[in-house]
């Protein structure tokens, strides 16, 4: 059941991809699958986890460390073995060689002097060369850090901002493939818009070749006539072909782009339109300037780190630890515990703390530099942005108007050649220059495209 389940859940899949790769996506369906399947999204979105896992680990600290600590030893050093016994609360006067002070004090009392020096000159055979012996102990430990100066807080402070900027990384990876996706689909209409032009200009060729054929039977033009259109044609039907193979590219990379075949997109209606934003709205919401000032923010975390070096470190520690020559020997009145806390406070180390303080803060200025640089330099774009789309504009109104002339007159030549009161080298001309203005157009208004869409880059994305 589980394998009929998981195969028909495969078919329905290969199923619904196939009826999305058919469809025709418009933008906002585009939009919606890059952002859910972008491999570089995707990438982006674990750098965010990461980060976050290591704003995680920097408050861990906080709550201090418990550790399980199990020795096994086995030793015939003097103090190792006496030590064991010991902490194993097992150690009696027979280890300090109590045997042999009361046979030496036997003796002593019997008159025998050298058994009197012994006594106290001889060292004990029991404690100074034990039997080797097993060591077996079992210790659970907490540490807790009470007070560091504010060294943990900036480093959570400085994790908290590593992670922010992750994010800020991530939105403008977003912005920059939202960014390339649009401007796919805007150019996807241009082509489309220059293919009617040039299809027209096609058909209207394929019209002159006709009357040239019929005006060379009827005796009323020349071979040349004929080869000079038939050559124009060959260069319109090539550039029908580019426009076409463009096409196929912008296929491919937008497959790429959203990780699923694309065979067909519905293309914008209308042209790219202008932000109403002005220059202060973008500079405030751009992801540069959000990148220095989290830059800065984390600069003054490990500036606080940096002065913590002047501050006392208090800690406090517990531990409770049983100990026997066998686990199976364990028992509760062989245990014990420690409790304590420790006060440590570097009072000299030669001028390093201060030189690293001396560091974190020129490091602090040199970013809040950096974060006015970035707000003129953002304000800088904008405003050539800004200035750059108003002569495109005006561009694209008279190429419009110079495209509309070309029509007209090429249709005039076209019917000058029929009555013969011009060439068909004029004709040709006036029909270059028809396509000459098509692709200006074409480029221009890409052009324009182009600084809309940077435009909006800086605006985090806004339209």
């Amino acid at each position: 059941m589980k394998i009929l389940a998981l195969l028909v859940t495969s078919i329905l899949s290969v199923q619904a991809a196939d009826v999305l790769y058919k469809n025709t996506l418009n933008l906002e369906q585009a939009v919606e699958i890059l952002k859910a399947n972008n491999l570089e999204i995707k990438a982006a979105t674990y750098d965010v986890q990461t980060a976050k896992a290591s704003e995680n680990q920097a408050s861990g600290t906080a709550w201090g460390t418990l550790d399980f600590v199990q020795n096994i030893s086995r030793s015939d050093d003097a103090g190792n073995v006496f030590g064991f016994k010991l902490t194993g609360r097992e150690a009696n006067f027979g280890d300090f060689g109590a045997n042999e002070f009361m046979d030496n004090f036997g003796a002593c009392q019997g008159g025998d002097m050298a058994a009197c020096s012994a006594m106290y000159a001889q060292p004990p055979e029991n404690l100074n060369n034990p039997a080797d012996r097993n060591f077996f102990q079992s210790k659970l430990q907490y540490t807790l850090p009470l007070y560091v100066g504010g060294k943990i807080s900036g480093y959570v402070a400085a994790a908290k901002s590593m992670e922010h900027m992750k994010k800020l990384d991530k939105q403008k990876l977003l912005n920059l493939k939202v960014y390339e996706t649009r401007k796919a689909f805007y150019d996807m209409k241009l082509l489309e818009e220059a293919l009617t032009h040039l299809y027209t200009i096609d058909k209207n060729i394929a019209s002159l070749e006709n009357m040239a054929k019929s005006m060379i039977e009827e005796g009323y033009a020349k071979n040349t006539d004929l080869l000079e259109v038939q050559a124009k044609h060959s260069n319109v039907k090539r550039s029908i072909n580019q426009m076409q193979a463009n096409e196929k590219l912008l296929y491919h990379y937008l497959s790429f782009l959203l990780n699923q075949k694309v065979q067909s997109i519905e293309v914008p209606k209308s042209d790219v339109e202008l932000n109403s934003l002005d220059t202060q709205s973008i500079v405030s919401q751009n992801i540069d300037v959000q990148r220095a000032k989290t830059g800065l923010e984390i600069r003054r975390s490990m500036k606080d780190v940096s002065s913590a070096d002047y501050l006392p470190m208090i800690g406090v520690q517990a531990n409770i630890q049983t100990a026997a020559d066998g686990f199976d020997n364990y028992a509760l009145d062989k245990g014990s515990y420690t409790i304590g806390a420790q006060l440590k406070w570097n009072i000299f180390n030669g001028g390093s703390d201060y030189a690293k303080v001396e560091k974190a803060r020129i490091q602090v200025l040199k970013t809040e530099t950096q974060v006015q640089l970035a707000k003129k330099g953002i304000a800088l774009q904008v405003d050539k942005i800004h200035t750059e789309i108003k002569s495109l504009d005006y561009e694209i109104a008279a190429l419009e108007n110079e495209l509309k002339l070309a029509d007209t007159i090429y249709k005039s030549y076209e019917e000058r050649y029929r009555e013969q009161l011009s060439s068909m080298s004029d004709v040709i001309i006036k029909q270059s220059i028809q396509l000459e203005k098509v692709l200006n157009i074409l480029q221009v208004k890409n052009r324009r495209n182009e600084r809309i869409f940077a435009l909006e880059k800086l605006a985090n994305g806004a339209k």
